[in-house]
């Protein structure tokens, strides 16, 4: 994202102990796109995985869970921090998961080392998307294939949408930009990138789930702490007006909670695949 003026040189940065909250609050939200995920290449036994701004781990893990002992994933990012959370996390059933602490346009790895290339929710936060998408069709076998998700816009995400407007009246413009960077990437940008980067037979559709959040009293607030915009709020107004905004935020949610507190949401993400 050369061009946006949101992201940095890390991209998705979390300060503190955020990872470990990021880990256990985005569990829920990523789960079902991340089956998604794998299913849209078919990963199977034997693959060799590049889990791309792997963050805490979740394609990772159920990547490593489908190619089996005779596969092999490696999870990349550039935080060291959520890389350690990653490996806390890490199954032992197979061979342990291989963390590169790595930003996605320099990987370490050689020429067409990986069957397939997964990236989930992070194409929005690369710095450079063009020479993120090079450098992955560079570690890509011929004919191996790319998947990724990125949300789309927020109105299609109630709580995504509910979050945007109150970030926007508790927020400073650090936190809003924070936001936005997140549905920074949608389908006619990736569409139009992918091939810049010589990949071919790009496909790109929206998946829709709906997602059952724990009681949102706890949630919110625990998700906000784990997000960056969450930490721009507080950092720019204190604990309290990071409650307040979850607060607020729950408020919005209530024609979607359950009897016992819980709520069931709708979550839309756009899904792209590509073959390099």
């Amino acid at each position: 994202m050369a061009s946006s003026p949101q992201a940095d040189e890390t991209g998705f940065q979390l300060k503190g102990s955020a990872p470990e909250r990021y880990e256990e609050y985005s569990a829920p939200l990523m789960a079902p796109f991340v089956a998604a995920l794998l299913d849209a290449v078919d990963v199977c036994p034997g693959h060799q995985i590049l889990d791309l701004a792997a963050g805490t781990g979740f394609v990772a893990r159920a990547a490593a869970a489908r190619v089996g002992p005779t596969g092999h994933v490696v999870a990349a990012d550039p935080s060291e921090a959520m890389l350690r959370v990653a490996a806390a996390k890490a199954p032992r059933m197979y061979p342990d998961i291989e963390f590169s602490a790595a930003s996605a346009d320099r990987l370490p790895q050689p020429d067409g080392t990986f069957d397939m290339v997964l990236c989930q929710q992070g194409v929005q936060f690369f710095p450079d998307l063009g020479a993120a998408l090079a450098e992955t069709s560079r570690v890509l076998r011929p004919g191996g294939r790319f998947a990724a998700t990125a949300w789309a816009a927020p109105h299609r995400s109630p709580y995504l949408a509910a979050q945007g407007r109150i970030i926007a009246e508790h927020g400073d413009p650090t936190a809003v930009a924070h936001f936005e960077a997140a549905f920074s990437c949608p389908a006619a940008r990736l569409a139009t990138a992918l091939p810049e980067a010589g990949f071919r037979e790009v496909t790109t559709r929206d998946v829709t789930f709906d997602v059952v959040l724990p009681p949102l009293a706890e949630f919110v607030r625990g998700h906000l702490s784990a997000v960056p915009w969450g930490q721009a709020i507080e950092e720019a107004g204190g604990p309290g007006r990071l409650t307040r905004a979850a607060e607020d935020i729950t408020e919005a949610l209530t024609g979607h909670t359950n009897p016992d507190g819980t709520a069931t949401v709708p979550f839309t993400s756009t899904l792209v695949t590509a073959t390099r």
